[in-house]
């Protein structure tokens, strides 16, 4: 499987999209996230979970140095991602993906783009991110959700 990316027009230059692999068992479904032979892969500092409620909104945050590779494996999350890097080809450009167990995807969001997501499914949907970095909290600022216009559509 190779790497999957978004039409120019809702892309955000260096995010990026890898289709992943589940293994259908009857006892209970394997689902790959990460191996170091992928694209995208750019080191180990780790990895975390984070439940996000059905319709709950987590707004926004960046990192400066990290990398981001979120998975969803449980539940249905969109992520709504915003570039306001002054040299970037899509400086100013909203990019949102909805990731899920039948849209099994990794996304891989570069430092400097601001991310948000939002529960979709009822109850808890859980995602995880597998960080090339980590977690510092001088290495990554936040926004409230006001501060980027944004319609969340609530």
């Amino acid at each position: 499987m190779g790497e999957f990316m978004l039409n120019e027009v809702d892309h955000i230059t260096g995010v990026t999209l890898t289709p992943l692999k589940v293994i259908e068992v009857a006892e209970g479904d394997v689902m790959h996230a990460m191996k170091v032979s992928d694209f995208g892969y750019t080191g180990f500092g780790e990895a975390y979970f984070s439940m996000v409620n059905g319709g709950a909104i987590k707004a926004w945050k960046r990192h400066r140095e990290m990398t981001l590779n979120l998975i969803v494996p449980v539940g249905a999350v969109r992520f709504v991602l915003y570039d306001d890097r002054k040299k970037s080809e899509s400086a100013g450009r909203f990019q949102q993906v909805t990731l899920s167990k039948k849209s099994y995807y990794r996304l891989t969001v570069p430092p400097m783009i601001w991310v948000g997501f939002q529960g979709v499914d009822n109850g808890n949907n859980l995602l995880l991110n597998l960080a090339d970095l980590e977690h510092r909290p001088e290495e990554s600022e936040r926004r409230t959700i006001d501060k980027i216009d944004f319609d969340w559509g609530d």
